[in-house]
């Protein structure tokens, strides 16, 4: 089997840095089933390629299990496996920490990197691909393996060569790895503990929790041994819960407490209701639904046939069903309301189709950093008709009584911006992913510092059924 892993991030030899690994030698490590190397077939200023190959012992791979019919006879010596996620734990355990001595703030930094990996047991299709590795922002490119070249009309085999492109940390594409390679061949080959629990929050933290089809990642990666899949989704659930339920509300209270004299929210929600009351449409997502204002308010509205409410923590998810009485509610208003966890920064096709997007009072508890993936998965992936994004008027901050000089509203917010830099980046998102943008404000203006909500209503260049 063959990983080859390149970039044009210039000088491009600096992969050796990221990699631990000198591009002038060849480097292998030993493993109890047999051995990795890892070369570079190419080292240039412009392009560099290492390239990554598992030679598999198959009398190595089942010493010591007993004689069994037809043991040595499979393919672990020849395709992708879960043994390859042994061997880049064991060869690039540096690398996949995202630690470098030389060059930290490059393996700190994105950069544009290739992948091929061949063959690779893809046991649910090219489908199964794009939803493992789509929702991670790769581009996803896959050419099926014959079976017998000579005798193509037997068909194709499990087996496929993947391609993979985009630009991330080289340790994120290395998590990804180690992780997915065992998800797509849904077998491992060896013993499956507790431990591999650890294994699979250590590789998966920061991208697995969110991640549209982490259940079935989980399921396939602890081989569908019910006790361990429920622990671990249990644990990924109590990850994704950012604070405990008391502090949530004791900060959310702080927020309101600066903005309830003017009852901002209630006029938040008041104009996004009637934004999608005047465009038409009807089926809406709630982005980051919290626990679940607006999709009450939605719920009153005429005409809409489909209300989702989209939130990555399941408790607040939980609050959101509790307060909207699903359990109760009668059936023609159910079927109108439905509720997924998801991330979104994540590309998740559940998310495609709608009429409009709402995105209120969200951004700004994003790093900064991860607005670039969300720009993605909503306005490049998912492409709603129109898009509604509220966000606080840093300016006018200061005539909220008792906020502290340069304080924030909310204890989580990561930026606030002014209206220059809200108006810039949602130009800049509108002009990359062909939507117009128009602005404008909620609560009273004040002539100095504006309005204290921004407001941008976006609308798909390309879009006929909701009206900008």
């Amino acid at each position: 089997m063959l990983l080859t892993i390149a970039t044009t991030q210039q000088p491009a030899t600096d992969l050796g840095f990221l990699l631990m690994k000198h591009p002038d030698n060849v480097h292998s490590v030993e493993l109890p089933f047999g051995r990795a190397t890892l070369f570079y077939p190419e080292a240039s200023e412009e392009r560099c390629i290492a390239a990554i190959t598992l030679e598999v012992d198959p009398v190595a791979l089942v010493r010591g299990r007993g004689a069994v019919e037809d043991q040595y006879v499979n393919d672990r010596p020849y395709a992708a496996s879960s043994l390859l996620s042994v061997a880049l734990g064991r060869l690039l355990g540096t690398a996949m920490s995202g630690r470098s001595k030389q060059r930290q703030e490059l393996a700190d930094s994105a950069i544009p990197l290739e992948v091929s990996l061949t063959p690779l047991p893809a046991r649910g299709g090219a489908d199964l691909l794009k939803t493992l590795f789509e929702p991670l922002g790769y581009e996803v490119s896959a050419d099926p393996i014959l079976l017998d070249p000579a005798h193509p009309d037997w068909g194709v085999s499990p087996y496929v060569s993947l391609r993979l492109a985009g630009e991330l940390r080289l340790a994120d594409l290395l998590s990804h790895l180690y992780v997915l390679i065992p998800v797509l061949d849904n077998d491992k080959h060896y013993y499956i503990g507790e431990a591999e629990i650890e294994k699979l929050m250590r590789k998966g933290e920061g991208w697995l929790d969110g991640h549209p089809a982490r259940e079935m990642i989980v399921r396939r990666y602890l081989r569908g041994l019910g006790g361990l899949v429920r622990a671990a989704n249990a644990q990924f659930d109590e990850r994704v819960e950012a604070e405990e339920a008391e502090v949530h509300a004791s900060r959310d209270a702080a927020e309101q407490a600066i903005e309830k004299p003017i009852r901002l929210n209630d006029q938040r929600m008041e104009r996004v209701v009637a934004l999608i009351r005047e465009m038409g449409a009807t089926r809406v997502v709630d982005l980051g639904c919290g626990e679940g204002k607006l999709l009450r308010a939605l719920l009153k509205v005429p005409g809409l046939s489909q209300i989702t409410g989209v939130e990555v923590a399941p408790r607040v998810l939980a609050n959101a069903s509790s307060r909207m009485k699903l359990d109760t509610m009668s059936d023609g208003q159910r079927q109108r309301i439905e509720l997924l966890q998801g991330s979104l920064v994540y590309r998740d096709k559940r998310l495609a189709g709608f009429d409009v997007a709402a995105v209120i009072e969200v951004i700004e508890h994003m790093e900064a950093e991860r607005l670039s993936a969300f720009e993605a998965a909503i306005f490049g992936h998912a492409q709603p008709a129109a898009v509604i994004i509220t966000t606080p008027n840093r300016e006018y901050n200061v005539l909220f009584e008792g906020m502290a000089p340069d304080a924030m509203r909310h204890p989580d917010h990561r930026f606030e911006w002014t209206r220059a830099e809200f108006q810039h980046w949602a130009e800049t998102v509108a002009q990359a992913y062909n939507y117009g943008v128009r602005f404008e404000g909620i609560g009273a203006e004040d002539l100095g510092h504006g309005h204290p909500t921004q407001l941008a209503v976006f609308s798909r260049a390309d879009a006929t059924k909701v009206a900008a």
